[in-house]
């Protein structure tokens, strides 16, 4: 029996230390059932309003399962509203981070209310993008930027990672997407020269995922090419869990890392403007009279 991830016993026995008697497993186990209530009435609310940009990544936890360490992959969501406030959006258990389990939880955040989002942001995950395209085929998707990078330097040299880096920020560095489709060609040709021609025919052919941000307003572009949102708030759920170490279910995992995930959504975090969507509007009305 688990509370929000720690077992009965460490509960009792922190209950003894500080009180001078245990709390019975009864007890603990109401409170259980009504932790978790509160957590999934919270986790099933329905979606309301517009969310222009949302953000998807994945977290893997562990879990026993037959005496064995097995991993369970937890999915969130968060969105920029109109607004400008970012919000959770939803986490569930995904089974795997494959088309299946990207499916499962889009079709998660559809049914309680999530409308199409103009813009999705994410890592190359296994399966999203093209989950993505069923559920929401109107949405552009943008590349993590940061991840991008990472996956290259991992095709190159150790010597040369500075230079590509540098060469691949300098195309996410251009006033508009024709210039940065431009630099792009250079880059490639520049790739090949220094004979890098596997890093070079990959950027070639993926360099276009990363550019969706151009379409956007400019003062939104820094936020809107990276997956930091959301990943700032996964790292503070993993720093969390790591003291529980493996759950002994997925529910366990998810009721954990979702009562974290709202406790951050109450703090400072979701009551901070984030960006200014009036820009979004602005550009809308111009494209129109254009």
């Amino acid at each position: 029996m688990y509370l929000a991830g720690v077992s009965v016993r460490r509960v009792e026995d922190i209950t003894e230390a500080l009180w001078g008697t245990k709390v019975s497993p009864g007890t603990l186990s109401n409170l259980n059932k009504k932790v978790y209530k509160n957590i999934e009435a919270w986790r099933m609310r329905p979606i309301e309003g517009d969310y222009a940009y949302v953000y998807m990544d994945g977290m893997v936890l562990k879990r026993t399962w037959a005496g064995e360490v097995r991993n369970v992959s937890i999915l969130a969501a968060i969105g920029v509203g109109r607004d400008g406030h970012r919000r959770v959006l939803g986490i569930a258990e995904g089974v795997k981070e494959d088309k299946a389990g990207w499916a499962g939880f889009l079709k998660y955040l559809k049914d309680r209310g999530l409308k199409s989002p103009k813009l999705v942001v994410s890592d190359a995950c296994t399966g999203l993008l093209e989950a993505l395209g069923e559920f929401y085929p109107d949405a552009r998707w943008q590349r993590c930027t940061v991840h991008y990078y990472r996956n290259a330097f991992g095709m190159v040299p150790r010597s040369k990672v500075r230079d590509v880096a540098d060469m691949l920020k300098a195309i996410h560095a251009q006033e508009d997407l024709e210039a940065a489709l431009e630099k792009s060609r250079l880059v490639v040709e520049k790739l090949k020269l220094m004979k890098l021609p596997k890093v070079a025919c990959w950027v070639e052919e993926t360099i276009q995922e990363t550019l969706a941000y151009y379409h956007f307003p400019k003062e939104h572009w820094r936020r809107i090419r990276t997956n930091n949102p959301l990943e700032r708030v996964l790292k503070e759920i993993r720093r969390r869990t790591k003291v529980v170490g493996a759950f002994p279910d997925g529910q366990s995992a998810l009721m954990l890392a979702a009562a974290r995930l709202r406790h951050v959504a109450g703090t400072q975090w979701g009551t901070r403007k984030y960006l200014n969507m009036d820009l979004l509007k602005t550009q809308k009305l111009e494209q129109r009279l254009a």
